[in-house]
C-alpha cells in the first residue's frame, strides 16, 4: 500500500498534488524527510527483488496519510477519512455491477488542464 498504481505507471499525479500541499504547509510538515527515506528504501528493495523493472512510484495513500497527519487528524481516523472519499466510487461500482452483472472499465485519457505543481 502506498506504492505503485496500475494506471499511473510514471507516478501518481494525485500524490504529486498532495506532496505540493505538504510543502506549502512549511518545513517539516507531514514528515517529508521520513517519506523520502521510505521511498528510497522501497525503491532499493524493489530493485533487488525485481531487477530490470521500473521503480514503483508513491501513490496517493502515502501522501494522503502524511497530509492527514500534518493537519492534525488522529491516526485512528485515517482509514475512515480516506474511505469517505472513496465511497461514491465504490457505490457507483456496486450499482453498476448489480445492474449489468459486470464492472465497466473504460479506457480514457485526461485531457483537462495540467495541475499546478509546487
Amino acid at each position: 500500500m502506498g506504492f505503485g498504481h496500475r494506471v499511473f505507471r510514471n507516478g501518481d499525479p494525485r500524490a504529486q498534488a498532495l506532496r505540493g500541499a505538504l510543502q506549502r504547509l512549511g518545513p517539516g510538515a507531514g514528515r517529508l524527510a521520513f517519506a523520502a527515506e521510505v521511498e528510497a528504501r522501497v525503491a532499493a528493495v524493489f530493485a533487488r527483488l525485481k531487477p530490470g523493472r521500473p521503480a514503483l512510484q508513491p501513490n496517493v495513500e502515502i501522501n494522503a496519510a502524511l497530509l492527514l497527519d500534518a493537519v492534525g487528524i488522529p491516526r485512528e481516523a485515517f482509514n475512515p477519512v480516506f474511505a469517505v472519499g472513496r465511497m461514491p466510487g465504490w457505490l457507483a461500482h456496486a450499482m453498476e455491477q448489480r445492474r449489468t452483472g459486470r464492472l465497466i472499465r473504460p479506457a480514457s485519457a485526461y485531457i483537462g488542464p495540467v495541475p499546478p505543481t509546487a
